[in-house]
């Protein structure tokens, strides 16, 4: 048996190699590193795919969050509502703008924003709210932008986990993850479902002045050289990435269908077990579909049951398994996102999922042998007394 990567990003180059090295040499070659085809190439690909009308391609997906509440013109002190249990880098672009960051519980199966919760923490300062596409499924979002109408607000999708993701809605339209909002971000890190081989993001709307505004802030405010319009940054998607990006972003429906199929061994293998809890799907789906985006699975995430994720986290690394607990800490303990106006029984949910979230190996190159070695190292340890 191979080797178990959490991620197996050699073996994903060695399928595309040709390719990806001949569109990169194409970049050296040509010295458009900056702005240059490739990037205008990949912008255009990834507008159609998604069925989108503006993607603003930036440096990395943080970047892309900040951006996003930029253009809209968020000001100090609105407060911003988004889910506890969630990367940080989402809270941290409202911090840094100095806008109210306002946390809310989540949903015990999907893990996304709760919408109850949601709609209980809106104030009269509330501006925006910031649902949070997490491990590849699409949050609650007819609730959400139901109550953002209802409540006046700027929808932001954090899709940095979901590309290629479909939401259904109660009508029977699909929509992409990233382009139900009224903006959206995402991330190319090496590691995403789409992820280039540096860092770089993109920022999507189907809003043609805030497509122009964001334009303008990723490139230093500047429409024209030198004249200065709106205040900006400098985040700029570099042409290499973009090449890569290219390259992958044509195989990408396939990338997550095999990621799917990776989930439907694992769950199956679990299917039984009344320590573990799999992953739910919810967007009304039953199980995991051959034919539906759904759920595209950035990660494989279980709920030990028992009392014993933390002990499982340890065997499985002495039997050199990896393995990853996203997230054991919840933001509003964080040092950083304290804040007295945070009650633990506004959590219970998020307080239980940082004690029994465990997410398994994904990625495109699992095979079956090591997904069977896994399962049966995970249901074997999980199934002991916890006196063994």
């Amino acid at each position: 048996m191979k080797k178990i990567q959490m991620v197996d990003l050699n073996g994903q180059y060695e399928e595309i190699k040709d390719e990806v090295n001949a569109s990169i040499a194409n970049v050296l070659e040509t010295a458009a590193f900056v702005n240059g085809p490739e990037v205008h190439a990949f912008q255009k690909e990834l507008e159609d795919y998604l069925g989108v009308k503006h993607v603003i391609p930036c440096a990395n997906g943080t970047d892309a969050l900040q951006i996003a509440m930029m253009g809209l013109g968020l000001k100090p002190g609105d407060e911003v509502i988004t889910a506890n249990f969630t990367f940080a880098a989402t809270v941290e672009v409202i911090a840094l703008l100095q806008l109210t960051p306002v946390l809310v519980d989540v949903d015990p199966n999907s893990f996304n924003i709760d919408p109850l919760a949601l709609e209980k923490a809106i104030t009269p300062k509330t501006k925006a709210i910031v649902p949070v596409h997490l491990f590849g499924q699409c949050a609650n979002m007819e609730a959400v932008l139901d109550i953002a109408k209802r409540h006046n607000l700027y929808v932001i999708e954090d899709n940095a986990q979901a590309i290629g993701a479909d939401y259904t809605f109660q009508n029977g339209k699909k929509q992409k993850a990233g382009t139900m909002g009224h903006v959206a971000a995402t991330s190319f890190f090496p590691s995403k479902n789409l992820g280039c081989y540096g860092d770089g993001g993109a920022i999507f709307t189907n809003d043609d002045d805030l497509a122009h505004t964001l334009r303008g802030i990723v490139n230093h405010g500047m429409y024209e050289r030198y004249h200065h319009d709106v205040v900006g940054v400098n985040s700029r998607l570099d042409s290499i990435q973009a090449a890569v990006l290219r390259s992958k972003l044509s195989r990408l429906d396939d990338y997550n269908a095999r990621r799917r199929e990776a989930a439907r061994s694992y769950t199956e293998a679990f299917e039984g077990n009344k320590n573990i809890m799999v992953p739910k799907m919810a967007n009304g789906c039953l199980e995991i579909c051959e034919n539906c985006d759904c759920h595209v699975f950035h990660q494989y995430t279980l709920r030990i049951l028992n009392g014993q994720r933390d002990a499982l986290v340890k065997h499985l690394g002495e039997k050199q398994i990896p393995c990853g607990v996203y997230y054991p800490i919840p933001l509003h303990k964080q040092k950083a996102y304290q804040d007295e106006r945070y009650q633990e029984k506004d959590f219970p949910i998020t307080n239980q999922l940082v004690k029994e979230v465990i997410s398994l190996p994904m990625h495109t190159e699992l095979d079956d042998e090591q997904i069977t070695f896994i399962t049966e190292t995970v249901n074997q340890f999980v199934n002991k007394p916890l006196s063994s």
